[in-house]
C-alpha cells in the first residue's frame, strides 16, 4: 500500500488585486477540491477518479480559469481545453477548444481508453454529448468578471488554469489539467494544458500538471521532460526546478505540481503567485496562494 497524496494548482500568474481581494474564496475552493479528491480515495477509488473529482470542483468555481468563468478569447467567446493521463499504462485523453461541454475534464476522461488521444472543437463537444456529458450554451460559461477583464486586458497571464496530480493507495499515478486558455487569445489558439507531454504527463514514476505561459511549456516539452528526469533518477523537486529553468530559456514563466511514486511532492513556480494545495492521508489538507 502506498501513502495517498493529492496535489492541485489553480494557475500561475501575477499577484493581482483581484486575487488579493478573493484570497479567502480561492483558499476555500482549493480546500473543496482537495476534499473531493480525498473522499474519492478514501472511498477506494483510484488516482484517475481523484484528479477528476478535484478538477470538476475547480471547473465549477467561477474565479478559476477553467469551465465556468473561463478566460475569453479576443472575440469574447470561450474555448476550453483539458487533459487527463493515467500513469500505469500512459493512457491519455484530451480535448481542445470545446465550447459546450460543462466539464471539459470529463470529455478528456471519455477519451482515456479510446483509440484517439486528442479531439478539438465541435467534434470534441459532439463526442462528449454522445456519451451523455452535460452540454451548456457557450454563454453559460461566461461571467461578467471575465467580460470586464477582457475589456481591461490588464495582464498577459490569466490566473486560474487548474490541475491535479495523485498517487493512490495502489501506487498508481494520474494527472489532470483544465483551462479556459489565455485572456484575449485568438480563437483557435491551444496552449500546453491539453497537450500530453507539454502541460500534462503521468507514467509509473511521476504525475505532472503545468501552468503558466503555455507556448513556452510546449517548446520546453515541460511535463515529459520532468518525467524523463525522474525516470533517470532525479528527485522530483530538483527535476521540477530544472524544468522551470528550461521554460525560462524558452521565454516563459509559470509553475507546476508533481508527485512521484514514493509520494514526494514538488510545487515550484517562477511567477508571483500560484494558488495550490496538498492533501496527504493522515495529515489533512494545506492550501497556499503566494
Amino acid at each position: 500500500m502506498s501513502e495517498m497524496v493529492v496535489v492541485i494548482h489553480a494557475g500561475a500568474g501575477s499577484l493581482s488585486d483581484d486575487l488579493r481581494a478573493h484570497e479567502a474564496d480561492v483558499r476555500e475552493a482549493l480546500a473543496a477540491a482537495l476534499g473531493a479528491a480525498a473522499a474519492a480515495l478514501e472511498d477506494g477509488q483510484d488516482a484517475v477518479a481523484a484528479v477528476r473529482c478535484a478538477v470538476i470542483e475547480m471547473e465549477s468555481f467561477p474565479l478559476f480559469n477553467a469551465g465556468l468563468g473561463s478566460a475569453l478569447c479576443a472575440d469574447g467567446s470561450v474555448e476550453m481545453s483539458a487533459a487527463l493521463m493515467r500513469g500505469s499504462d500512459r493512457a491519455a485523453g484530451a480535448v481542445a477548444a470545446v465550447r459546450h461541454t460543462r466539464h471539459p475534464i470529463l470529455a478528456a476522461q471519455a477519451l482515456l481508453d479510446a483509440e484517439q488521444v486528442l479531439l478539438i472543437g465541435e467534434h470534441a463537444d459532439a463526442y462528449a454529448a454522445a456519451r451523455g456529458l452535460e452540454q451548456w450554451e457557450p454563454e453559460m460559461f461566461i461571467t461578467e468578471r471575465q467580460r470586464r477583464r477582457l475589456r481591461e486586458h490588464l495582464a498577459l497571464i490569466e490566473h486560474g488554469t487548474v490541475g491535479a496530480v495523485c498517487l493512490d493507495a495502489a501506487g498508481a499515478l494520474a494527472a489532470a489539467t483544465s483551462t479556459g486558455g489565455l485572456r484575449g487569445q485568438p480563437p483557435g489558439r491551444v496552449g500546453d494544458s491539453p497537450l500530453i507531454g507539454a502541460g500534462t504527463w503521468a507514467d509509473e514514476h511521476v504525475a505532472v500538471s503545468c501552468t503558466g505561459q503555455g507556448e513556452a511549456f510546449i517548446r520546453a516539452g515541460a511535463a515529459r521532460f520532468l518525467g524523463a528526469l525522474v525516470e533517470a533518477g532525479a528527485a522530483v523537486d530538483a527535476a521540477a526546478l530544472v524544468v522551470l529553468e528550461e521554460v525560462r530559456r524558452c521565454g516563459g514563466s509559470g509553475g507546476l505540481i508533481a508527485v512521484d511514486a514514493r509520494g514526494q511532492v514538488a510545487m515550484p513556480f517562477s511567477s508571483e503567485a500560484m494558488p495550490r494545495g496538498m492533501w496527504r492521508a493522515g495529515e489533512g489538507a494545506v492550501v497556499e496562494v503566494m
